[in-house]
């Protein structure tokens, strides 16, 4: 018998299939009065995104404060049933379904277009160009339902090794470093206190404090914001930037978001309440792009909130199926208005690692919340009101979290091999690159690098090629699966041995197998 290691000799760290370190993984739900709280949380993480995304548009639409409140309720009563349907029938991960900046190039894009400016009264301008949104948004959302319920995608995941997933997951994140910091630099002396806060709360207190530990750590979304919001809010009363400039008073000031005189108090969004939508071939074309591109994104997505879950590889039919769902999730975006598409939210993502909660309890309940919320309009603007410079802050904390995701699964690949380093960093490299050159030359000249008489065209490139995830995955796919490919110690190096035992496992909507933990999966793999 072969002598063990010794106690001061180095052991490589194992390999965890599972995430360890997840206080309730996906079956193990906190109880009732925790997920109520962790719930909330969730909520107001999405929430930020949901008032970003409706504050760039709507105006920009001819919409004023009114009309914002009406989408930003909309997009959170429909953003609640689109996680209970992806939680109950969907991929079953603990995973929020909101808002996507995936779908801004091809949304504005829309709202430009020449056929609109002929129209004078805003209001009107508002509700054509939302029209025309709904009508694009519903065409695209056929291309994921086919893509996901007719086992297309199922292909796709199949060729997919670690070392593909590595760019795929860490770019969903790190993609959109360009609304981190720099949006909360727009108001420094709150965003900054709130980082600073949060990294305290998160890495510091916890390891000081061990009597109230979980308080602090687990809840540190909800102490930090309503810390900060305070703070700002004195800082508003006191008249701190009475004489600043405009865009400096909207990014700091609690009272400029218009957002409580102009939602009603109570107010339940319906389909098509904006008027019937309106269908162009090249709109729905350009859309259809950025769900192919939102696909891929969150398809990192997905795989990341698998991870912090404490599952297991998610089998690519439960992957299809997810992404079916996703389509129905676009669909209902265009049917009631959202003026954006759906997607799992990155930010939530993130949220599950740094409360070390992985539980569909929790995010059943933040659903409840969006629809609770969506409905009693005032006292949702309320909470929508808080200044985006500390929701930029949250995520300068929870997209790290997210992309740590991706390095995760350098455990299964052999970085020994220059080959997978090759990848790896082209991949990265690249990812970051074309999209930063297609939205600097964006920046300069007003349109996108591609740009010939057809708009539809067009958005199409720009909107692929200004996606970094899908820019790397089509790179470390296309390389991964072409680059002796056929040699079985190149497979290895990828780390094709480590899912292949989930590739054919397929499970029923309702089971509960396949997030089962390791001891449980001996039944279906008896090697395990």
């Amino acid at each position: 018998m072969a002598p063990g290691p010794k106690v001061d000799e180095f052991v490589p760290f194992p390999v965890k299939e599972q995430f360890p370190g997840i206080d309730y993984c996906i079956t193990s739900p906190p109880p009732w009065h925790e997920a109520m709280l962790l719930g909330f949380q969730h909520y107001l993480v999405m929430l930020g995104t949901t008032v970003i995304i409706s504050t760039i548009l709507v105006p920009l639409m001819g919409g004023g404060n009114e009309e914002k409140a009406r989408v930003i309720q909309t997009f959170l009563f429909v953003a609640g049933i689109n996680t209970l349907l992806q939680v109950f029938f969907g991929t079953r991960l603990p995973t929020v379904m909101g808002g996507s900046f995936t779908y801004l190039l091809p949304t504005i894009s829309i709202i430009l277009s020449r056929r609109y400016a002929f129209i004078i009264d805003p209001h009107e301008r508002f509700e054509y160009t939302m029209r025309a949104i709904q009508g694009a948004l519903i065409a695209a959302s056929f291309f994921q339902i086919v893509i996901g319920f007719f086992g297309l995608w199922r292909i796709f995941i199949r060729f997919l090794s670690p070392l593909a997933a590595v760019p795929i997951v860490i770019l969903s994140a790190l993609g959109l470093f360009y609304i981190g910091f720099p949006e909360l630099a727009k108001c420094v002396e709150v965003g900054l206190p709130a980082l600073v806060l949060l990294v305290l709360f998160t890495q510091y207190i916890p390891h000081m404090i061990t009597s109230r530990k979980v308080i602090f750590d687990r809840y540190a979304v909800i102490i930090v914001v309503a810390i900060v919001w305070l703070y700002a809010y004195i800082l508003t009363l006191a008249g701190a930037y009475k004489d600043r400039p405009p865009q400096t008073q909207y990014s700091c000031r609690t009272d400029r978001s218009g957002l409580i005189g102009g939602s009603p108090w109570i107010r339940v969004p319906y389909p098509f309440q904006w008027g019937r939508p309106i269908f162009f071939a090249g709109d729905a074309f350009a859309m259809m792009a950025a769900s192919f591109a939102s696909l891929i994104e969150s398809t990192g997505t997905l795989i990341a909130v698998s991870r912090f879950a404490s599952a297991t590889f998610v089998p690519p039919s439960i992957f299809s199926r997810g992404i079916g769902w996703q389509g129905i999730a676009l669909l209902l975006d265009g049917m009631f208005g959202t003026a954006n598409g759906s997607a799992p939210s990155v930010e939530n993502a993130g949220l599950l690692a740094l409360t070390r909660v992985g539980s569909r309890r929790v995010i059943k309940i933040s659903a409840g919340f969006m629809l609770f919320f969506s409905v009693l309009g005032k006292f949702g603007a309320v909470l929508a009101s808080i200044p985006l410079s500390i929701v930029a802050a949250l995520y300068c904390i929870l997209f790290a979290y997210a992309a740590s995701a991706g390095l995760g699964f350098l455990q299964f690949c052999n970085l020994n091999s220059l080959r997978n380093k090759f990848i790896l960093g082209f991949s990265l490299f690249m990812g970051l690159s074309i999209p930063q050159y297609f939205r600097e030359y964006e920046l300069v000249a007003g349109y996108g690098p591609v740009h010939t008489r057809s708009r539809a065209f067009n958005d199409i490139v720009n909107v692929i090629f200004s996606s970094p995830a899908t820019v790397a995955a089509i790179i470390a796919y296309s390389l991964d699966n072409s680059h002796l490919y056929w040699q079985s110690s190149v497979r290895r190096d990828s780390g094709w041995h480590w899912w292949d035992k989930f590739r054919s496992f397929r499970t029923d909507t309702r089971s509960e197998e396949f997030y089962a933990l390791p001891y449980n999966l001996s039944k279906y793999f008896p090697s395990l």
